[in-house]
């Protein structure tokens, strides 16, 4: 169709102003570095335990990778430690994204949670403590929800944050999140298109009843598992159990064992020689995409969206999503059986709705403009970077105006960092595959090329340690 050859450029250049910058991910990393220091200042959350001596904890790990607040290997010694979750490091985040971090307990090696009421004590600690030393602003305390959760937003880098307590389930989501996209790159690219456009239709903030992000990720995941031939497998295919249930006994055995599994069944599917490959486009896929769920607000009151099973699921036929009070069901494939969409409301399902279909019939109608085209896809702060208004450049975060950085280089998530050379050449090459060699490190420099400019893109450079396996990459968070 000449409409995918016109669409295609076009979510390319967006593709390009979504991919976060070298500054970026250096601008998050300071937030997680000045969080450790208000951390480090609440006393409640600087208990102290003794550490196994038998475990070794690299230095690198500890004071880098997983922030630890407090280290001391003379009486191995560590407190609570901040670790950085979500679309962050599951490499799913655009410039502008959220930043998801969870504080997580020390309790020896074994895996706890802490009860509900402790949660909300020690965020009520850190709020005070982040009160006290200023730089943050819009500080909110939404002690009651389901998840107590801390949000602010830093005043210099103009981040959003939200601070949850003892969410190993979400560091593991987004971890399985990231080994999915090393299976296919079509697929962190959709995933950045798709909330970038459903962003632009009001259809991506859980607070107004819509989509939350998680749940547009799922999504896509889906629409890859239904494509035809099929991109990604039933997520039973990568890992037969509930996830969540297995996130128990000695932490460090527990992310190991799920990320070998995960590891050897992603290498078994990506290496499968009879297995049809799709090499649609990324317009071909994301109309397709538009169109399968065109229909939802008709479709949402029989049957429900599974990525476990990668199947449209009767409601009323499957027992454990009963009762069913919501207008959409998307199930949580980690954590069963519940919905990732329980925020969308009926009001706006329709919205929702009506987004696809419209959205689906301007991409596919005839003598479409470029700026008709853009305008349907992405918001309006981003058209700015196409020239398409007379409004001067400038960055947005949540609605606050920066300057325009300098730097044109990108960069990726503390996971993305691990696999180099496959990300060096990911646009346009389906299926590839997670095995042991998939993790090694290069050192390439591609460039690509947005609105006819050249842009090189940053890649970390390695410290000369050495890279792990899938089996472990659990301990480079």
């Amino acid at each position: 169709m000449g409409s995918y050859n016109v669409l295609e450029p076009i979510l390319k250049d967006i593709l390009g102003m979504l991919n976060p910058l070298r500054e970026d991910w250096e601008t998050r990393m300071k937030v997680i570095s000045d969080l450790r220091e208000v951390v480090e200042s609440v006393e409640s959350l600087r208990v102290l335990m003794i550490v196994d001596k038998s475990i070794e904890f690299p230095v690198i790990y500890l004071s880098q990778r997983s922030f630890a607040t407090k280290v001391d290997f003379g009486t191995r010694s560590v407190g609570a430690t901040v670790e950085p979750f979500g679309s962050f490091v599951s490499n799913l985040f655009s410039r502008w994204g959220d930043l998801d971090i969870s504080i997580e307990l020390s309790n020896g090696s074994c895996i706890s949670s802490a009860g509900k009421k402790v949660k909300q004590s020690l965020l009520g600690d850190l709020l005070r403590a982040l009160r006290q030393k200023g730089g943050y602003r819009r500080l909110q305390f939404v002690a009651h929800a389901r998840v107590p959760i801390l949000k602010f937003e830093t005043i210099h880098q103009n981040i959003s944050c939200d601070i949850s307590i003892d969410n190993l389930c979400g560091q593991i989501k987004s971890k399985f999140l990231f080994w999915i996209s090393q299976i296919d790159g079509r697929f962190r690219d959709m995933v950045l298109l798709v909330k970038e456009w459903a962003k632009a239709h009001d259809i991506n903030n859980p607070k107004t009843g819509t989509f939350n992000s998680y749940s547009l990720s799922l999504l896509v995941l889906f629409h890859f598992q239904t494509c035809v031939p099929a991109i990604l497998p039933p997520l039973k295919d990568i890992y037969p159990g509930n996830l969540v249930d297995d996130l128990k006994g000695v932490r460090a055995n527990a992310e190991r064992q799920i990320a070998e599994i995960c590891a050897f069944n992603i290498a078994r599917f990506s290496s499968d020689k009879y297995r049809k490959i799709n090499r649609s486009s990324l317009a071909h896929l994301f109309v397709s995409f538009l169109e399968k769920f065109s229909g939802l607000s008709l479709k949402a009151s029989e049957l429900g969206i599974c990525p476990f099973t990668g199947q449209w699921e009767h409601i009323r036929s499957n027992t454990r999503w009963l009762p069913n009070n919501h207008p959409l069901f998307i199930e949580d494939p980690f954590e069963q059986p519940e919905n990732s969409a329980r925020a969308v409301s009926e009001k706006n399902l329709a919205k929702i709705s009506n987004a696809f279909e419209m959205t689906h019939f301007r991409l596919t109608s005839t003598n479409q403009t470029r700026y008709a085209l853009l305008s349907s896809l992405a918001r309006p702060f981003i058209l700015q970077f196409f020239g398409e208004s007379p409004v001067r450049y400038a960055n947005y975060n949540n609605g606050h105006r920066r300057a325009r950085p300098q730097s044109h280089k990108s960069v990726n998530s503390p996971l993305q960092a691990q696999h180099q050379s496959h990300n060096a050449k990911k646009e346009n090459r389906p299926n590839r595959s997670m095995s042991q060699q998939s993790v090694q490190q290069h050192q390439s420099q591609p460039v690509r090329q947005i609105n006819g400019q050249v842009q090189q893109i940053w890649r970390p450079k390695s410290d000369g340690s050495q890279q792990p396996s899938p089996a472990n990459l659990e301990a480079e968070i």
